[in-house]
């Protein structure tokens, strides 16, 4: 990164942070409920996302498992 594109960036940050100090009749306050409800969302989001990746996991490793043990069956009589 450039010491251009550095400062700008880091400009912008600084803006960021005083607008947001100073501006604060805009602010309101966050329930409980409400932060309970992004948690539960975030852990039901990330189960499913797990869940999937290792279903997929599975079924491309089976399918690789099936692969190889038809390769070895066919060298297996070939040999004999």
């Amino acid at each position: 990164m450039t010491k251009k594109s550095f400062l700008i960036i880091f400009s912008i940050c600084l803006l960021a942070m005083v607008s947001a100090v100073e501006d604060k009749g805009s602010c309101y306050g966050v329930g409980s409920d409400t932060i309970a409800g992004i948690i539960f969302a975030d852990i039901a989001v990330t189960v499913l996302i797990v869940t999937t990746t290792y279903w997929y996991a599975s079924k491309r490793r089976q399918k690789k498992e099936n692969a190889d043990e038809v390769y070895m069956n066919v060298r297996a009589n070939c040999k004999t």
